[in-house]
């Protein structure tokens, strides 16, 4: 039985936007827990959200939500220390871990439960939704890459395993622009707050 896990990073200092954005109010609840929603409403397994900055204070908002956590204290280092730091936390019966990031509320269901799909039926083992010719999240990568992305440069991030191995690689085109639009800045705050009303 395939187990299918998500992994959220959420561990960032939100700079850019001059307060944790992950705690800002979207629809009826806040950007983190409308991703968690939307990763819960999909066929994952499990949830696991990364946490740094400001990580007591987000634990209180999602304490009560179906989700492991675990805390990054090497977050400032970049994204990718995220990455591992959620690889090393699923459990050895994960197959598949779906990463998503902590400031994109529009990604759908549909859409995840497509890059799964797309796994299931494909002998690749990282698949990433694309739209508009551009590739987005979730990203899905095979848990054999486990010790493989833990040897990534931190830097180079992990785009870098998709260049080690572009034959194992399988874009999904989906019809959603939600899987390219993150919240770094108030004014992309406000887009996507527009976005998700119409």
């Amino acid at each position: 039985m395939l187990k299918n896990r998500a992994i959220i990073l959420a561990a960032g200092s939100s700079t850019r936007m001059g307060s944790q954005k992950m705690l800002l109010p979207f629809g009826e609840s806040t950007i983190l827990e409308t991703v968690i929603q939307n990763i819960h409403s999909s066929s994952v397994d499990s949830i696991l959200v990364v946490l740094g900055a400001n990580h007591e204070q987000i634990l209180e908002f999602i304490k009560p939500l179906p989700v492991e956590v675990c805390i990054n204290t090497n977050h400032q280092s970049g994204m990718l220390s995220s990455v591992v730091c959620g690889f090393s936390a699923l459990p050895d019966d994960t197959s598949t871990a779906l990463i998503f990031l902590g400031d994109q509320p529009g990604i759908s269901p549909a859409v995840t439960d497509a890059v799964i799909r797309a796994y299931n039926e494909s002998l690749h083992g990282i698949v990433v939704p694309v739209s508009n010719h551009r590739r987005g999240h979730p990203l899905l990568v095979d848990f054999k890459y486990k010790r493989e992305i833990g040897r990534l440069d931190l830097e180079k991030g992990l785009r870098a395993l998709m260049h080690h191995f572009p034959e194992d690689v399988l874009e999904v085109e989906v019809d959603d622009g939600g899987i390219l639009i993150d919240i770094d800045t108030p004014e992309d705050y406000s887009t996507a707050k527009k976005n998700r009303l119409r």
